[in-house]
């Protein structure tokens, strides 16, 4: 059984209540069918002929999450016209499980829903994304690919405990994290081997302390092959073993699950937005059918 294939079967056991937003795309309205043909979920289509007024408890927590930005009735109910709002909001208040958006609509707008309507999860400060690199029984957590620019050390630090626990609610093992860099273990210098170093320190000083190994700076082949760890970094925690990528920023993120997926063959899955308190996800709006429905499964492990 595939990692894929997996997923679905923890899918149909969830039998997740899910949204999705943008109900008059063709795209959509495929992978809803798939969805529930294939027992994954049961899905509610929105669109913006669906009147909020639906769903009486929506104007009231979008108000109390966000007063300052909806201090009236109707500075809510405006936000809720959009699509993407209202089924964040429907995740918000407990009606739906999962929301997953994004096909038609900007991830800004996604990202910005989910702020409103649900939050980070606790102890986290910085939603980012993540790919799940998949190549036969292999399976690499890839962060942050698709949402934080240039993170900060404690940004990179909060990427990698979001990863680590999504990683274990989506692939289902136990995660160990890499933190790379250019450099392993003080081996170049500058800024930004810098800047790697000081979120490690960051991990270290959290509390509680990380439940994961992890290690930095490690270079790409120090993190994966033991070979290569044993020579450069043979105290690690992490290093040749690493199924978890903290990338140093959204350059080298982006590029490399590219690299891999068109010249090594490997599938692609997400990106799944990690650190937020309920699950809401993002698609790219090239997404295929097949992406949505993927997508939205694994989105539903999250809960």
């Amino acid at each position: 059984m595939s990692f894929l294939d997996r997923v679905y079967a923890r899918a149909r056991e969830r039998n997740a209540r899910i949204v999705l937003p943008e109900g008059d795309d063709a795209r959509v309205q495929e992978a809803a069918r798939i969805l529930e043909r294939e027992g994954l979920g049961v899905v509610t289509l929105l669109d913006r002929t669906i009147p909020h007024s639906r769903f009486p408890a929506v104007i009231g927590h979008l108000r109390t999450r966000r007063p300052d930005l909806f201090p009236t009735d109707a500075a809510a109910a405006r936000a809720l016209e959009h699509p993407v709002v209202l089924g964040a909001c429907l995740v918000g208040t407990g009606a739906a499980d999962v929301m997953v958006g994004g096909a038609h609509y900007p991830t800004a707008d996604t990202l910005r829903a989910a702020l409103w309507a649900v939050g980070p999860a606790p102890g986290i400060t910085t939603i980012s994304s993540a790919f799940y690199m998949m190549k036969g029984d292999v399976v690499l957590t890839f962060a942050d690919c698709a949402a934080v620019p240039d993170p900060t050390p404690p940004q990179l630090a909060d990427i990698a405990v979001a990863a680590a626990r999504d990683r274990r609610r989506i692939v289902g093992d136990e995660p160990v994290v890499a933190l790379l860099s250019y450099s392993t273990h003080a081996s170049a210098a500058g800024p930004r081997v810098e800047r790697v170093q000081d979120a490690i320190a960051a991990l270290r000083r959290r509390l509680p302390p990380p439940d994961f190994a992890f290690d930095g700076e490690l270079q790409g082949d120090a993190a994966l092959v033991p070979e290569v760890a044993a020579r450069k970094a043979p105290e690690s925690a992490a290093a040749g073993r690493a199924n978890v990528l903290i990338f140093p920023d959204l350059d080298s993120g982006n590029i490399a699950y590219k690299l891999v997926q068109r010249l090594g063959g490997w599938v692609a899955l997400g990106p799944i937005l990690q650190g937020l308190a309920r699950p809401i996800c993002d698609l790219s709006r090239g997404a295929s059918v097949d992406d949505i429905v993927s997508t939205t499964a694994i989105a539903t492990l999250q809960a």
